[in-house]
């Protein structure tokens, strides 16, 4: 079985920093990749960032997070980070990550959220 755990969430002060861990076990593929969605209270889940693959990454990133967040993966560990900086209230959300082996017909794997509070 396949866990996801996440980590790194916290309170900070609008323009601060945050970086959180994404740490997937259980499975191992070249073709994996892995992302961020994140939920604030009473509202929808919402894509935030993806990496495709430690090796020649393709990123795809929400516009509201644009130029502000970074995704990376470790190489050769199913380890993802997202690096978020100039932080508003408005990115305060559970944020969620999640890994998919990228095999035909599975489905991705998610972790329990880490909860991050941007607030003065």
């Amino acid at each position: 079985q396949v866990q996801v755990v996440e980590s790194g969430g916290g309170s900070v002060q609008p323009g601060g920093s945050l970086r959180l861990s994404c740490a997937a076990s259980g499975s191992s593929s070249s073709q994996s990749f892995m992302g961020w969605y994140r939920q604030a209270p009473g509202k929808q889940r919402e894509f935030v960032a993806l990496i495709e693959s430690a090796r020649s990454p393709n990123y795809q990133y929400q516009d509201s997070v644009k130029g502000r967040f970074t995704i990376a993966r470790e190489n050769g560990k199913n380890i993802a980070y997202l690096q978020m900086n100039s932080l508003t209230p408005e990115d305060t959300a559970v944020y969620f990550c999640f890994y998919n082996p990228g095999t035909t017909g599975t489905r991705p794997f998610w972790g329990q959220g880490t909860q991050v509070t941007v607030s003065s």
